[in-house]
């Protein structure tokens, strides 16, 4: 049970969308990798077959010109017997090595039967078992053609042996051949330079994948960003929820059940429940609005916009019963969505009257609008505390127990529209309920239409 337990915990946390998220980046960065890897060893694989081909070529090439300068110093006397006289006189057989193998008798049945050495040189400056000769020259006579192989010297350095087969001046055509003429050269020289060339080409095949691997995380953790942020967009939305509406679900459950027990009036009741639903309903439209802000699906209608009018529409449209609000405008006119900034000025009045005053005196709020299209909200209560400012247009961040929601929604219209949302501690006012403390001053800040 526990080892399944630990199971089905492994599993929850790879299936939240964050993990499949990152599990998707993990993948898309190895299988980028591994494509990587796959064109690069594929090209790899030619290019070192291509240099040993190259070599090789270039060996069988020089050994294939001896032969053939051999072959023609081979002479045929009266009875047709091979003369190899003038062969060993001029050209000599001891370096590079040169070995002249004769098959059979004319009209044997194995053309390989019967082969002899002819020729052989005495003091080689290669050796070879007697072996790779003979094994070189069959496979030549029983091709009909040259043939070269890899092979290693009896002091294991690596050689090129390469045999031609030579025919009867009166030969005839399909006629077996009357022997072969077998060399070989050292290719130490040649495998050397090979194997580094392989080294080389693996290690930079293994940097290069290092190198794509890294880029394919890159550039995954970018194709997968915009994904994290709508995830954490909604996580955050969620705990916002949560946090915000569990409060006053739990108040209004509570109404309920003392309704229910009759322990308080009906109509009190009620009232209060109307109040807790007005207030979820605001919440949960802050809350929409707020989504939508951060998550860029809320369209903004950009429009000149007289913001006195505005403000001074929201003010009166603001319950105030038992708080004074002044207002001071001067004509102006910004470039804003029209909804979006009443909802804005519309927290930040309803922030100074709900926390700009002391417990148990009414609000004293100023409100002003400049031509430079700024609207300040001044009120007199207790004032910011500057590790309080900072912080403020947060989540859950209003120093007062709320959730501060209004500020944050506010500080996304300003930055959705250029503009800015500032607080600071205001100055000290005239029989402000605040005193000496000077309240809170929250200047939001519009683009004009000039």
């Amino acid at each position: 049970m526990k080892g399944r337990s630990g199971l089905l915990r492994r599993r929850s946390r790879t299936l939240t969308p964050t993990g499949r998220v990152l599990r998707l980046r993990r993948r898309i960065t190895v299988l980028f990798a591994l494509t990587s890897a796959v064109g690069l060893i594929t090209m790899a694989v030619l290019a070192v077959h291509s240099d040993g081909t190259r070599w090789r070529e270039q060996l069988d090439q020089s050994m294939n010109g001896d032969i053939s300068w051999a072959i023609g110093l081979l002479e045929t006397d009266s009875e047709g017997r091979l003369v190899t006289s003038v062969l060993v006189d001029t050209m000599g057989t001891s370096c590079p090595p040169l070995s002249v193998l004769l098959t059979g008798p004319r009209g044997s049945g194995d053309k390989e039967e019967g082969l002899r050495v002819a020729v052989a040189p005495r003091k080689p400056c290669l050796t070879v078992t007697s072996g790779v000769v003979q094994d070189a020259a069959k496979a030549a006579v029983r091709a009909g053609d040259a043939r070269a192989f890899d092979r290693r010297t009896t002091k294991g350095e690596p050689v090129r042996v390469f045999a031609m087969p030579f025919y009867p001046p009166d030969a005839a055509a399909g006629e077996h051949a009357q022997g072969a003429l077998v060399t070989m050269a050292d290719a130490s020289g040649q495998r050397a330079d090979h194997r580094r060339l392989a080294w080389m080409v693996t290690g930079g095949c293994a940097v290069l994948v290092l190198l794509s691997a890294g880029v394919g995380h890159v550039l995954s953790g970018r194709a997968i960003r915009p994904a994290l942020t709508v995830l954490g967009q909604q996580e955050a939305f969620l705990a916002d929820v949560a946090h915000d509406l569990r409060t006053p679900a739990a108040s209004l459950r509570t109404l309920s059940e003392t309704g229910l027990r009759g322990e308080a009036d009906r109509a009190e009741v009620l009232r209060r429940t109307l109040r807790l639903a007005e207030g979820m309903g605001s919440l949960v439209d802050g809350l929409l609005t707020r989504a939508r802000l951060m998550s860029g699906t809320a369209a903004i209608t950009r429009q000149p916009l007289r913001l006195d009018q505005l403000v001074e529409a929201v003010v009166e449209d603001t319950e105030t019963e038992g708080h004074r609000v002044e207002v001071r405008v001067e004509e102006t006119v910004v470039v804003a969505d029209p909804g979006l900034v009443r909802r804005a000025v519309g927290n930040l009045l309803g922030n100074a009257l709900a926390h700009g005053h002391a417990p148990g005196e009414p609000a004293d709020v100023r409100v002003t609008v400049t031509k430079d299209g700024a609207v300040t909200v001044d009120d007199a209560g207790p004032g910011l505390p500057p590790e309080v400012a900072g912080a403020l247009f947060e989540r859950f961040r209003s120093g007062s127990g709320s959730t501060g929601l209004g500020l944050s929604i506010a500080s996304w219209v300003a930055h959705a529209h250029g503009g800015s949302l500032t607080a600071e501690s205001g100055e000290p006012r005239e029989g402000g309920a605040g005193g000496a403390g000077g309240g809170a001053r929250f200047v939001l800040r519009l683009p004009t239409g000039g």
